[in-house]
């Protein structure tokens, strides 16, 4: 019975945070060297909560703009279920919890203009590491933060290096890199190469799938952050069975 309420509880939170996705997504999903969008497609100044950053993604007129609200609400509902049916009471839940609507606003700009904004990869990095902390000091809890801090660093610097090698990586995967380091160090090193692993083989599927259908070619670049989120979300389960 414990495990079904924090299950339900989970989906609400995850449902209700997935709702205020489209609009921040909306506002991101620029390109680098223009500003965050201020206004709606209609020319409607975004004021509200927060700046105008939270709110639904409607026009004054009722129009609605950006992506599907049902579709993000629906997804971080259900990634917040798995990692509530994975983790249970255990107090990282909480930090997965919070973590969740973030990793799926990222995946959804990232999909829309390729780029992995700062303002979120950076923030959520730093907060990660401050939560897994105050996570282990709490009884119950599954990880290490000294296994985190190191797999942030490792990965972040290991990416690092794959960004001046290789041309499918751009420098905002390697600051999302310190979050997935993070998350998957959590569990220890075995689970940071089995999500590592995961996100580079989803990956290598969707390109491949592309040029298949003849949507891509061997020197097209294609939104990476979406499949290292969904490797962090399978290192994640994983490790907290």
């Amino acid at each position: 019975m414990e495990t079904f309420w924090i299950i339900t509880l989970a989906v609400l939170w995850g449902a209700g945070a997935g709702l205020l996705i489209p609009r921040a997504a909306y506002r991101l999903s620029v390109p680098p060297d223009e500003p965050w969008r201020a206004a709606c497609p209609a020319g409607h100044p975004l004021a509200g909560i927060a700046g105008g950053w939270l709110g639904r993604a409607r026009c004054a007129d009722g129009d609605s703009y950006g992506p599907s609200a049902p579709i993000a609400a629906a997804v971080t509902g259900l990634v917040c279920a798995l990692l509530a049916a994975a983790t249970g009471a255990r107090p990282e839940l909480m930090v997965w919890l919070l973590r969740a609507p973030a990793a799926v606003l990222l995946a959804t700009v990232d999909f829309a203009e390729h780029r992995l904004p700062d303002v979120l990869t950076l923030p959520l990095a730093a907060a990660a590491l401050v939560l897994l902390g105050v996570a282990a000091l709490l009884p119950g809890a599954a990880g290490s933060w000294t296994s985190a801090l190191l797999g942030s660093l490792v990965l972040g610097a290991g990416y690092f290096v794959l960004f001046l090698i290789s041309r499918g990586f751009g420098f905002g995967d390697v600051k999302l890199a310190l979050v997935l380091g993070t998350v998957l160090g959590w569990y220890g090193w075995a689970i940071v190469l089995v999500g590592t692993f995961v996100g580079y083989l989803l990956g290598a599927l969707y390109g491949i799938g592309l040029m298949l259908a003849g949507r891509a070619g061997r020197t097209t670049r294609i939104p990476f952050g979406p499949f290292l989120l969904a490797g962090m979300l399978a290192g994640v389960l994983l490790g907290s069975y």
